[in-house]
């Protein structure tokens, strides 16, 4: 009975620990600060390396481009705007593989800070459709 009850405190102890030594939303953003990430690939039977895909980081942390490349260059880039020092998006832009706007998404966010509504417009600023979000939890 006694070594049982070591293993369960030692166990929760352990638990315990591991929890704490998790990484929060802002130690992870704090690495990130300016940070480009950029991820290369190679063809099979092939010993160049071509770039895939880039994302950039701003001083806060924060996502604000990323781009994804094709084997010709560019294949498209979304750019990310926030509002002052949130972290959360306010917009975001998305170009194609010659740099032109193609559909911009501005967000309205719940006080828990979760989506509430997504904003999809056209290049010409033109409203082409709204999504709204629900959460529901079981």
């Amino acid at each position: 009975m006694k070594k049982s009850f070591f293993v369960l405190i030692a166990a929760i102890l352990f638990c315990g620990a591991a929890i704490a030594q998790t990484n929060t939303p802002n130690q992870k953003r704090e690495r990130k600060k300016n940070l480009i990430v950029k991820e290369w690939n190679t063809r099979a039977g092939s010993k160049t390396p071509y770039l895939d895909n880039m994302v950039t980081y701003d001083a806060l942390g924060r996502k604000i481009e990323e781009i994804e490349y094709a084997s010709y260059g560019q294949k498209h880039r979304t750019t990310y705007a926030y509002e002052g020092t949130s972290t959360k998006c306010k917009e975001q832009v998305e170009y194609d593989e010659k740099n032109r706007v193609v559909r911009i998404k501005k967000f309205e966010y719940n006080d828990d800070g979760t989506r509430r509504k997504q904003y999809n417009y056209k290049p010409n600023g033109k409203l082409e459709s709204t999504k709204t979000y629900e959460y529901s939890y079981q």
